[in-house]
């Protein structure tokens, strides 16, 4: 391909919406393009790698026996309806009407339709198993787009569903699964690990989250560096404190602490320490048509985080049906004080007590009082939890919930989520079949979703110095740009197109950088879009020399025209299968 002939346009500055380095190469390479804020549309260079992702995942989900098919974006309202998800998935579900004005959506992920399909076509079990998948464009209307691809209202998604007769075939296609995953993502150049991870939405048992690890991942994930513990922190368990059994509850005690609404103020007032005390966070649940239903009163040792996805698991709601409550409001109705609440003189709201709590003596907590704090608070005594759970977040240097090896913590990009479904959706919606005694059973799912663009923003996260992109070889626009240093100089022209023709005849993808540009210009643009070898054409021309450079090495080297080729040639064959 001439880069003369090519839509092509790169941007010398940063733009102004873009904050991490993926979402500022994207577009000042032009792989990108913005349309309105969280939408994206991918120009000839950025296409090319997007599709080389996608092609690396059909080989090797087939490679796994799945199929592929494609169903249309747009879902009618009846079969999130049979799934109980209408309501319950939240704003994220980009509703809309037709013009007779029957209710669809524009999906966010498949497993109504993909459940229907089975349902209607499979009764027997002598056609299960069976996977199937697509590679298809999603919709999640979300609240703060932001990081380009990385959350995005529209992307595109490999999501996969299988299909087993029993809790053991579900294991093997989980399986299957999770190692077609690792070698996908392995392909794709990216440094990743599984880690155990909540279901959220799509509900379910088990699930891992493929993390791309890299300094501005949305996820945190915790690991432990002597056992094989890995999570998202939103999932990952915690220790709690050793109970206090042998300290005697001392009498419980009012005291004046004016104005020290924080766990800092507090501690420092009365010097104690903040592991002494408790925290209290407020909030308002709504049922599934978003009307008030009800205040939740949450605990928590002072010094610890609460983690919210733990709340919202325990309290059994969806994430939009929560968020912190209005003090002034709740305090009419529950007898909370905004910044001296605690759990004694609470009433009409559900109060949720991290599992720590109960095993700790004495501790200082709100008195539900303005300016005053009670001191030797003790569960059971003086209060008790509507709900008892591990509600923590757990930190950097936390004893391993496996082992006790302090865990650390890392950042990284959700690029893939494996999930154990189990019969959530065959039993709602009636996917069956009959087994040789011709006795109906459920069917028993998983399923498979891979964030392709995210997997591209993913690869630039990783894959970039500070002049521009570096493609791993696999998922190159273009496996070699050649760099001509003056195009219509004959003996250049002629080397030009020699190394072109041999390079494509060994399979080498090639891009002729043949504009009428300064060579400073020309270098640059090939550092930013990071094609993998460059080759330059230039003074060394009429002795059949040239430039020879890796993008991701700083040193150049000068060979012979067809000891490039090979050397190209042989580099590419080597790297392009991952």
């Amino acid at each position: 391909m001439r880069l003369s002939k090519m839509h092509f346009r790169t941007l010398r500055e940063v733009p102004n919406e873009a904050e991490i380095p993926s979402h500022i190469l994207l577009l000042r390479t032009g792989m990108i393009k913005k349309l309105v804020s969280g939408i994206y549309g991918f120009m000839p260079m950025g296409w090319r790698s997007l599709r080389k992702i996608e092609e690396i995942v059909r080989e090797e989900m087939d490679a796994k026996g799945a199929q592929e098919i494609l169903m249309s974006a747009v879902q009618p309202r009846e079969l999130w309806e049979e799934s109980g998800r209408w309501s319950k998935y939240g704003p994220e579900l980009w509703r809309i009407k037709d013009r007779n004005g029957r209710d669809f959506c524009l999906g966010p992920t498949h497993e109504e339709i993909f459940t229907d399909i089975v349902r209607n076509d499979i009764s027997s079990y002598k056609q299960l198993p069976e996977t199937l998948y697509q590679i298809q464009t999603k919709y999640r209307d979300e609240a703060r787009p932001r990081f380009g691809l990385m959350r995005s209202r529209e992307f595109i998604m490999k999501d996969a569903y299988s299909f087993d007769l029993d809790n053991e075939g579900l294991d093997k296609s989980y399986d299957d699964m999770y190692d077609a995953y690792s070698r996908i993502f392995k392909r794709c150049g990216l440094n990743f690990r599984p880690v155990e991870a909540d279901n959220g939405a799509i509900g379910g048992s088990n699930s891992h989250e493929f993390q791309a690890l890299c300094e501005y991942g949305e996820s945190e994930i915790a690991y432990c560096e002597k056992c094989d513990m890995a999570a998202t922190t939103e999932r990952a368990g915690t220790v709690d404190a050793a109970p206090q059994d042998d300290v005697p509850m001392k009498d419980l005690e009012e005291v004046e602490t004016p104005g020290t609404k924080t766990i800092e103020e507090v501690s420092d007032f009365l010097g104690i320490d903040k592991t002494q005390t408790i925290k209290a966070l407020l909030f308002v649940t709504y049922d599934d048509e978003y009307k008030e239903n009800g205040y939740v009163a949450a605990f928590i040792r002072g010094d610890r985080e609460l983690n919210m996805t733990k709340l919202i698991n325990a309290l059994g709601i969806a994430e939009h049906q929560i968020e912190f409550a209005d003090e002034e409001k709740m305090a009419q109705a529950t007898g909370c004080v905004g910044g001296f609440t605690g759990p004694t003189n609470l009433h009409d709201c559900r109060i949720v007590v991290d599992s720590e709590l109960p095993g700790l003596k004495n501790l200082c907590a709100g008195a539900c009082k303005k300016d005053h704090h009670l001191l030797n608070v003790n569960y059971g005594r003086d209060y008790e939890g509507d709900i008892v759970a591990d509600i923590k977040l757990l930190r950097e240097g936390d004893p391993c919930p496996c082992c006790g090896a302090p865990v650390r913590l890392a950042r990284g990009i959700e690029v893939g989520q494996v999930f154990k479904l189990g019969t959530k959706y065959s039993e709602s919606m009636h996917a069956t079949y009959y087994d040789e005694n011709q006795e109906e059973k459920p069917i028993v799912m998983g399923c498979y979703g891979i964030g392709v663009t995210r997997t591209l923003s993913a690869i630039v996260e990783q894959h970039h110095d500070d002049d521009g992109i570096i493609w791993p070889i696999s998922v190159a626009p273009y496996h070699v740009i050649i760099t001509e240093m003056k195009p219509g100089d004959s003996v250049q022209d002629e080397l030009t197109d020699k190394l072109e023709k041999e390079l494509e005849a060994k399979g080498v993808e090639v891009l002729v950088d043949d504009r009428k540009e300064r060579p400073g210009v020309k270098f640059k643009d090939a550092d930013i879009i990071g094609i993998p070898i460059r080759i330059t054409v230039g003074k060394l021309a009429p002795e059949g020399k040239v430039e020879y450079k890796l993008r991701r090495e700083p040193d150049r080297e000068e060979m012979t025209a067809d000891e490039a080729v090979e050397k190209a040639a042989a580099l590419v064959s080597e790297e392009r299968h991952g």
